[in-house]
């Protein structure tokens, strides 16, 4: 079909400029970001060019017009085609161009700011995405708010007004938890043992565990990012990225763990419809549902470090003399981190409502740019009882903005949500069930593999979760699994 043979051709330029994408956070050198721009920007607009054009709107509307509605997978596939067409085409090529840009710039700008603690430094950059940010929403066309059109592009079919209910709904039960479990853990918690935890044995010790839950190496890597993130690059081409502390070697390891769940997910789309929505996440929400089951409700279990324990010591000789239940305390700790990347579960949740609410206030103009600090600090302390002690440990610490994210962070919280619940129907099956109580997982990830990763994008996601776990997308489960873990 000729508009499925443009949607792969399309398909190739977007992985080739990941490939670059990915150089780009790992090996360039600094002096060649302007070029890496210069090409990413050249890229994205060839891209957008064929998406809009004039031949792919002809061969969509063919195809459309051919559809006996017989095969469900050909109609969901024109069905998302004609939705990112839409989408697209309200997008000039000039402004596809300077955001790609503008977001290669400000990247690095980020990341050297965030190394100094200067905001000031990435204003400049911050307000440039927000301008093309109200730019895209107010050709996008919204409901409410700007920030709707936004929020689409990464949970579609979703509100800024839903999520915000849902989470105004979350808040008082979370906060109530992330309370407790920081009073509790601070009468409990053990402290780690002291390191170094080396580098190299944390790498070997990580990639063990990815390949055990079943990260495939021959289309796979992990990689040292200064954010750790999971990116694809072509069918069977996924790359991890983590990040280091010799202090304390299960920073790295939930950073694999996380990430390896978005590569899970990745490797179990069809390779044979790479480009296809059929072959492609849904939305982040369900791509973060992956990541979060696999770090937090298998990777922070008992039955997991049962397994894996004897392991870390051999690993970690300084571990043999501190038992598993010091362990699984020191794990399952609960504390007020200004850090979101390195937050407990009890706390995690406080992170995202700081950032939806600040976001969408910058997005409506209501926080200007050179306020975000102040802001930032002072919702910061209303959640959690302190301030930052510098930007580096607030407003500067995540990736997202510099890379034009914006309406980003609420698939986060969707995502907690969705892996629970996905959890809790994985485990009515009792083969799956029985070989989660042996920390065996591949019985998991095949079950993972057929109720969601097999659906590719033909669903959208409250159906997707509705048909997993026979319910609609609710927030009991997850509630439960944090008031089972922490209090």
């Amino acid at each position: 079909m000729p508009i499925f043979e443009k949607a792969r051709e399309l398909a190739v330029i977007h992985s080739s400029a990941a490939v670059i994408g990915w150089d780009q956070e790992t090996y360039l050198p600094p002096a060649a970001a302007k070029y890496r721009a210069d090409q990413l920007a050249w890229l994205s607009s060839r891209a957008h060019e064929l998406a809009t054009s004039e031949a792919w709107k002809n061969d969509l509307e063919a195809a459309e017009a051919a559809d006996a509605g017989t095969d469900f997978k050909l109609t969901a596939n024109l069905r998302e085609l004609r939705r990112e067409f839409d989408r697209a085409t309200k997008l000039p090529v000039e402004l596809v161009a300077r955001d790609s840009v503008a977001s290669s710039l400000a990247k690095h700008a980020w990341a050297d700011a965030r190394e100094r603690s200067d905001f000031s430094s990435f204003a400049p950059h911050l307000e440039t995405l927000l301008g093309i940010a109200r730019e895209k929403a107010e050709l996008w066309g919204y409901a409410n708010e700007p920030y709707d059109a936004l929020l689409e592009g990464y949970e579609r079919g979703t509100s800024t007004a839903a999520v915000a209910g849902l989470f105004d709904a979350m808040r008082p039960s979370v906060r109530e938890i992330a309370a407790r479990a920081v009073e509790n853990s601070a009468a409990h918690a053990p402290v780690l043992p002291a390191g170094p935890y080396p580098v190299a044995a944390q790498q070997n010790f990580n990639a063990r565990v990815a390949e055990a839950i079943g990260f495939d190496f021959q289309a796979g890597r992990i990689d040292t990012t200064t954010h750790p993130f999971c990116t694809t690059l072509g069918p069977r081409d996924v790359r991890l990225t983590t990040r280091y502390m010799e202090s304390d070697f299960t920073s790295s390891l939930f950073g694999v763990l996380h990430e390896a769940g978005h590569g899970l997910y990745e490797q179990g789309l069809s390779a044979a419809d790479f480009g296809l929505p059929s072959g492609s996440a849904v939305s982040l929400g369900i791509h973060e549902s992956q990541s979060r089951l696999w770090e937090n409700h298998v990777g922070r279990s008992r039955t997991f470090w049962e397994k894996w324990y004897p392991a870390a010591q051999e690993s970690f000789p300084q571990l043999a003399e501190f038992p598993l239940e010091k362990f699984l305390r020191y794990l399952w700790r609960a504390e007020f981190s200004p850090i979101r990347v390195e937050a407990d579960e009890a706390t995690y949740d406080l992170h995202i409502l700081l950032r939806f609410e600040l976001e969408r206030r910058m997005v409506s103009g209501s926080l200007k740019v050179a306020d975000v600090p102040a802001a930032w600090n002072e919702l910061f302390r209303d959640l959690f009882g302190f301030a930052p002690k510098d930007d580096q440990h607030g407003c500067l610490q995540d990736i997202h903005w510099s890379m034009g994210g914006l309406g980003y962070f609420a698939t986060y919280t969707l995502g907690n949500i969705n892996s629970a619940q996905l959890f809790a129907a994985a485990r009515q099956d009792p083969a799956v069930a029985a070989a989660i109580d042996q920390a065996d997982y591949l019985p998991l990830l095949g079950w993972l593999r057929k109720s969601v990763h097999s659906h590719g994008a033909t669903l959208d996601p409250p159906e997707l979760i509705r048909q997993a776990t026979g319910s609609a997308p609710t927030t009991d489960a997850y509630l439960a699994h944090l008031k089972s873990r922490y209090l």
